[in-house]
């Protein structure tokens, strides 16, 4: 439940968000996932935490970090290490967790309700200790793809549980043709 009064702060842990997504097989438009949360409160922040590599020439991710740095998204990112899985796939490995429950325990004391795009069971005490100021958490991930992308731990904490794939129409659009591009990529 939103109340248009309260100011709101999004953080959208990109990877986790984009692998929901591509499970429930759409994609994200972030300017009608921003425009969404505009209309349910004041929208005083949008955080998107995503890790990178420096050592590409060209990142599949970098037209989003662009587009999302310049239509109102606060962007945090890190250098990623690559490397290749015991089945022979290119993996990218870049934890954004920490940056994200830092900035979330910083601005907690400015906001009514904080909405965290993800369903890793890593965010539980950081949930836990922004409520505990009084700030209440609606969490953002799906139980309906196989396996769930949302840890119990984490839905049951949450003061509110959004079933993104009830947001489909809302922040949707349909995925994109892979052009060869790696797991990593996320849509914008």
């Amino acid at each position: 439940m939103f109340y248009r009064d309260e100011r709101l702060a999004l953080f959208i842990d990109g990877s986790n968000l984009y692998a929901a997504a591509k499970a429930l097989a759409f994609d994200i438009d972030y300017k009608h996932l921003r425009q969404e949360f505009m209309q349910r409160g004041k929208l005083l922040r949008a955080f998107y935490y995503t890790a990178l590599l420096e050592n590409d020439e060209y990142s599949p991710i970098r037209p989003l970090v662009d587009w999302l740095n310049y239509n109102g998204f606060t962007m945090v990112t890190k250098a990623a290490k690559e490397f290749t899985d015991a089945q022979g796939r290119r993996k990218i490995k870049g934890n954004m967790d920490i940056d994200l429950a830092v900035d979330a325990m910083e601005i907690a004391d400015h906001v009514d309700h904080i909405v965290l795009f993800s369903g890793d069971g890593d965010f539980r005490p950081l949930v836990a200790a922004i409520q505990r100021k009084g700030v209440r958490v609606s969490v953002v991930s799906t139980i309906r793809s196989n396996p769930p992308m949302i840890a119990d731990d984490l839905r049951r904490q949450a003061d509110n549980f959004i079933e993104l794939d009830e947001l489909k129409d809302a922040v949707g659009r349909p995925p994109r043709e892979n052009g060869g591009e790696d797991d990593f990529e996320e849509s914008y």
